[in-house]
């Protein structure tokens, strides 16, 4: 009996923690870091503030794991983009991947503002760093195929590029520029700047 109650105890835990992560995904989605204060999760998740810190001890937790849960398929995303095939050209591959990058954080601006460029707590600054890595590893891995000298330093300056270029449409700037037409530009720009004119195979 009383393991059976540890279960329904463990059960029940498992659930609040996925009920406050959740809320805080879509207040992060919806807000951007303004919108995750701890009460306002709680409201959402339909617990007590109490609850949130027994799973999240700081605000700062809780909002790294609400990135983490938003960061990581869009990297998959790419990923799976980028992703090499019979008869793929890398350059096919990077336009692939940046579509995929840009499209993704257009179609939800106000999320992927907060994840690549909003101010944050230091801890969640430097785990924003750590997707950016994975996002420059993923373009680096098809520059390699490319005979790109220095795929990884190049990749960085490109994943750099497009949330630079993102910023103005993400904050609502302005621009009058189609969503085709800005895929379109950052592609060519991504191609043009990282796949070398004559591919050398570098080990």
């Amino acid at each position: 009996m009383a393991y059976r109650q540890t279960e329904r105890t463990r059960a029940r835990a498992a659930d609040a923690r996925e009920r406050i992560l959740a809320a805080a995904h879509a207040r992060l989605a919806a807000g951007g870091y303004a919108a995750t204060a701890v009460a306002d999760v709680a409201r959402h998740a339909g617990v007590a503030t109490g609850t949130v810190y027994r799973h999240f001890p700081s605000k700062a937790e809780l909002v790294a794991a609400a990135f983490r849960r938003a960061a990581g398929p869009e990297v998959e995303a790419v990923r799976a983009a980028a992703a090499p095939a019979p008869g793929r050209e890398p350059a096919d591959r990077i336009a692939a991947g940046v579509e995929t990058f840009v499209l993704r954080a257009l179609a939800q601006p106000r999320r992927a503002y907060a994840l690549l460029a909003e101010p944050v707590d230091p801890a969640v600054e430097a785990l924003r760093l750590e997707y950016r890595r994975a996002y420059a590893d993923v373009f680096a891995r098809v520059l390699r195929d490319a005979g790109t000298q220095r795929p990884a330093l190049t990749a960085a300056a490109l994943v750099g590029a497009l949330g630079e270029a993102l910023l103005g449409p993400l904050a609502g700037a302005p621009s009058g520029e189609d969503p085709d037409e800005l895929v379109a530009a950052l592609q060519a720009f991504a191609v043009s700047a990282a796949i070398p004119r004559s591919p050398r195979v570098h080990a």
